[in-house]
């Protein structure tokens, strides 16, 4: 198996796609092991660019050109990353040689786009995606909301859930500690954003646990959730500088809300390129 290693902001994935490798069969083991970081190759998530299904289409008929099936450090399954997305899109462009391309992507949180501008040497891209329309949370357990009574508190769903938590000082939050907790208190998990306003204009800082991935250095649906709610709670504008410890993304937020899809925009940076034994790896 052919993989490609990237990471948007710090948040690393392992990308294989069919089309470079043949069909794939990946799953939990196979992600737990290539994503141990000290007996595997170590990323936050595995990701998978599958062929589409024959006839899978989008709006106006446009052709889906990849699906995308993630899986987190920990073996579990993720409808949606953010950061993971532009990784997809890097890979893509290097695969196909590309340079400016645009990819509608089949998540298993629903279609997202992608607009890849990748440098000369395919090492770093930006890259724009649409991240989906905003939908309700899952509900707060009564103990969240008892022990988040003092802090401004929501949830929202972005394919996968999201808890985000606004705080007065982000350096006093025990992120292992309360992320790993709140997160325990749900029934799937959630991430939990923790944020606080930044020191500019229409900008927040932002410290992430991810559902089965725990701390990472960024998040991509998080920088989303977080600046929808704190949008909505009046902090920011709709257009949010989103600084997290790998680095800033951009988030505009859609003028019309209902049915609106907000963009994330950030980078994504090709690593390394690796010849993996799968069943050295699994028998490792």
């Amino acid at each position: 198996m052919q993989l490609t290693k990237h990471h948007g902001l710090g948040n690393d994935f392992l990308v294989a796609l069919e089309e470079v490798d043949g069909s794939l069969h990946a799953d939990a083991g196979l992600a737990r092991a290539l994503c141990d970081r000290r007996r595997g190759l170590g990323a936050d998530g595995l990701l998978v660019g599958a062929r589409p299904r024959a006839g899978d289409t989008g709006p106006g008929g446009r052709p889906v050109d990849v699906a995308m099936h993630l899986w987190n450090a920990d073996g579990s399954r993720a409808e949606m990353s953010g950061n993971g997305i532009r990784c997809l899109g890097q890979a893509l462009a290097r695969a196909r040689d590309e340079h400016e391309a645009s990819y509608l992507v089949r998540t298993d949180g629903g279609l997202r786009e992608l607009v890849v501008h990748d440098d000369a040497d395919h090492r770093r891209a930006q890259v724009q995606a649409t991240m989906g329309p905003v939908g309700p949370g899952p509900e707060v357990p009564a103990e969240v909301a008892e022990r988040l009574a003092d802090d401004r508190h929501g949830t929202v769903d972005l394919g996968n859930p999201h808890l985000v938590v606004l705080v007065a000082d982000l350096a006093a939050v025990d992120l292992v500690g309360t992320g790993s907790w709140l997160e325990d208190r749900f029934t799937r998990g959630v991430n939990v954003e923790f944020i606080a306003t930044g020191d500019g204009p229409d900008t927040l800082d932002l410290r992430v646990w991810e559902r089965g991935a725990g701390v990472t250095e960024a998040c991509g649906t998080g920088a989303v959730a977080a600046s929808y709610l704190a949008h909505a709670w009046g902090h920011v504008g709709r257009e949010v500088r989103v600084c997290m410890p790998g680095g800033t993304a951009e988030v505009v937020l859609p003028v019309a809300v209902e049915g609106g899809e907000p963009l994330l925009i950030g980078p994504a940076q090709h690593v390394a390129t690796i010849e993996v034994d799968v069943e050295e790896v699994l028998g490792g």
